[in-house]
């Protein structure tokens, strides 16, 4: 009965966050025009100042979804909650342009608590991607004897959010095995509006836009070897599957003049779009409980997942199709370290935890045939002890991170983000029984 009110109060603080999280877009950036987006990093307040590096952190007080396996680590007496929030200024330069935007975003949502020995599990929700941006451009151009200017106005907005639970498992004690399984749902809005000085010239409105909704599925294993009373090696491996989405997308191809829309063509391209295979392996070592470092290298197969695109025959006719070969495959590679004086010290500095992380992430997207933009982000973050009378696990988190966007091509955007996150790391301890003499 206690492990079912657990897991129904798991249930009722995920939903209350549900509408912040699905409703706050942390995007200004352009390159979130191309595919689903830019893709959220999965991380968790205890790796936010780690660069995201996971795959083999295994702490029975900290929630790591990015590797179910380590929910089998969840301390038996105590109910896990996180939720965090980041505030994001982003500068971007083209040329001799600047300009800055700021966005706020809830980051996560999620509980960890354990079942029976050796299992625990997680609820959560988290961003799997974002799309928001407005920028324009302007170029000249011929019609008939005359020059013309046409205005191009790109918008976009949505994403897509993941709701989950998982489940990890430790069968011998050095092997944990986990997965999570979530529900994936979002919309996808692009619009592209072309407009003339000329008052002769209709205007041109193309928009695209899908609601997608789906199952998603990841597997994770930890090995944990120890080298002796001190030093501990844990050996971290995940799996995203990959599959199609059955879902439709819609391609708006609408002249629009001073009286509004007067025509155009409304295509619709089925089974549109599908998720790729992802691969994660990872390695952490560990002193003395007061030391951990990890490195993760990420593989995501995006060159053969199928994306709708526009294509347009001899006599200049319209279709939306599935593509492939529109993404290429993402590689990234995170380092990440913990230190903290005293896990278990009576004094509150003893247990600050402090974090540095490195990452680096090609890109996943192709822009008119050449490749998206590389991503540079270093971090830092400290974990600040809640200590009073009955608790003196739980955590508020703060970590702020430096991240380059930097483009292969000239005369693309270059952006770069400053952002500062704050989590609050709760661990009751609701399963412990009190005697009294």
């Amino acid at each position: 009965m206690t492990t079912f009110r657990n897991i129904l109060t798991a249930a009722m603080l995920a939903t209350a966050a549900l509408t912040a999280t699905a409703q706050t877009n942390g995007s200004n950036s352009p390159y979130s025009r191309y595919g689903f987006g830019l893709l959220g990093d999965g991380g968790n307040a205890f790796n936010k100042g780690m660069a995201g590096t996971a795959y083999g952190m295994r702490n029975g007080t900290q929630i790591n979804s990015k590797n179910p396996a380590s929910y089998s680590a969840t301390d038996s007496l105590s109910f896990l909650f996180d939720v965090g929030m980041t505030l994001q200024n982003g500068n971007f330069k083209q040329g001799s342009a600047k300009t800055n935007a700021h966005n706020t975003s809830v980051d996560y949502v999620n509980a960890a608590f354990r079942l029976a020995p050796r299992l625990g599990m997680s609820v959560g929700l988290m961003p799997f991607s974002t799309v928001g941006y407005q920028t324009s451009s302007e170029e000249t151009i011929k019609n008939g004897f005359e020059e013309v200017v046409q205005t191009n106005k790109f918008s976009g907005d949505g994403g897509l959010h993941e709701a989950y639970v998982g489940l990890g498992w430790a069968p011998i004690k050095p092997l944990s095995l986990g997965f999570n399984v979530g529900y994936l749902w979002g919309e996808l809005s692009h619009t592209v509006l072309m407009s003339f000085d000329d008052a002769n010239i209709h205007s041109t409105r193309q928009a695209y836009d899908a609601d997608v909704r789906t199952f998603k599925a990841n597997f994770g294993l930890q090995y944990e070897q120890k080298l002796n009373a001190k030093h501990t090696l844990t050996l971290g491996v995940v799996y995203g599957l990959g599959h199609d989405v059955n879902r439709n997308a819609h391609y708006y191809n609408q002249k629009v003049g001073t009286a509004g829309v007067t025509g155009g063509d409304t295509l619709t391209c089925a089974n549109a779009f599908a998720l790729p295979h992802t691969f994660g392996v990872g390695l952490t070592w560990s002193f003395n409980n007061q030391l951990r470092v990890g490195v993760d290298y990420t593989l995501q197969k995006w060159a053969d997942v199928k994306y709708p695109t526009v294509v347009t025959d001899a006599y200049g006719t319209p279709s939306y199709v599935t593509g492939k070969g529109l993404f290429k495959d993402m590689h990234q590679v995170s380092l990440g370290a913990e230190y903290v004086k005293n896990p278990e010290g009576l004094r509150w500095r003893q247990r600050v935890r402090y974090n540095v992380g490195f990452a680096y992430t090609s890109p996943y997207t192709r822009i008119g045939g050449v490749d998206g933009p590389e991503r540079y982000m270093a971090s830092i973050g400290a974990s600040l002890p809640i200590i009073n009378f009955h608790n003196s696990r739980s955590f508020v988190n703060f970590s702020a991170q430096y991240e380059h966007v930097k483009p292969k091509m000239p005369g693309m955007i270059t952006e770069n983000y400053l952002r500062f996150s704050i989590g609050l790391s709760f661990n009751e301890r609701w399963f412990m029984k009190w005697k009294a003499e």
